[in-house]
């Protein structure tokens, strides 16, 4: 498998390799790295595209340390310097995106442009910041912990025909694992007064059926960031829109890319 060793933990990234422009996208919340296969299939070979897996998720080898977005960012850019490219154009899904945005304030001069998807610039609500809490403090229980699966399916993916493989991968997360995710989420610091210093192009997708971040967080942050170019609103999809509704998403994306990657 594909592993680098990065900041002590074993990476597992995907790249699609070739001379195009490179994308580097960071997956959301519970998914991996193959939340983006429609899109490698769509971009490459004209774009370089690069995935991985964060922290605590998919097939990263994590060293079981607590972890923030700022963490998450400086993998991503490890990342890039491990595979010797100087700038890209930085995208994620929810968490993911989180990171992306995370990764342009740390990092401007090494971001192109950004890819934001079912994402926000802002901190959760406290009631939903209590939710992500109670779902972390039940994670492991017997029978909670299917009831949360089939929940989180129905917010995240939507359309069940779209579930396969992906709760059978949640049923394998350990305690551990989800307890670190979800207090990487939770503990996040706000930065939407810090959007307008994100001066790189941009373009923001949002699902309008989304429930995990509503789209009028994508609408804001649509228009917090300077250089947004176009914010696309995918119709009756759910949180992550670019699973499910890649016909609708992968058009306008690669549009976005011959203009600024």
């Amino acid at each position: 498998m594909p592993i680098a060793e990065l900041n002590h933990q074993g990476i597992y990234f995907e790249d699609s390799g070739g001379s195009g422009p490179a994308l580097i996208l960071a997956h959301g919340f519970l998914m991996d790295s193959r939340m983006f296969d429609a899109q490698v299939q769509a971009l490459a070979p004209a774009f370089r595209v690069i995935r991985w897996d964060a922290r605590g998720f998919g097939r990263t080898r994590w060293d079981g340390k607590p972890f923030d977005l700022y963490d998450s960012a400086s993998d991503c850019i490890a990342l890039l310097d491990h595979l010797g490219i100087r700038q890209a154009v930085v995208g994620g899904m929810s968490q993911g995106g989180y990171c992306a945005l995370r990764v342009a304030l740390r990092y401007p001069d090494r971001v192109r442009a950004l890819v934001l998807m079912s994402t926000r610039g802002t901190i959760d609500e406290p009631e939903v910041r209590a939710g992500y809490l109670q779902t972390r403090d039940l994670w492991g229980t017997p029978g909670a912990t299917e009831n949360i699966i089939q929940y989180l399916a129905g917010g995240i993916i939507g359309d069940s025909r779209f579930h396969s493989p992906w709760l059978d991968r949640w049923r394998q997360t350990p305690k551990d694992h989800f307890v670190a995710a979800i207090n990487n989420l939770t503990d996040r610091d706000d930065i939407r007064p810090r959007l307008g210093d994100i001066r790189c192009p941009a373009i923001v997708f949002h699902g309008t059926d989304d429930t995990g971040i509503p789209p009028s967080e994508g609408e804001l942050l649509h228009k917090s960031l300077p250089g947004s170019t176009r914010l696309v609103l995918v119709p009756g999809a759910a949180h992550a829109a670019n699973l499910t509704h890649p016909d609708a998403v992968n058009p306008p994306l690669v549009e976005f890319l011959r203009s600024h990657a």
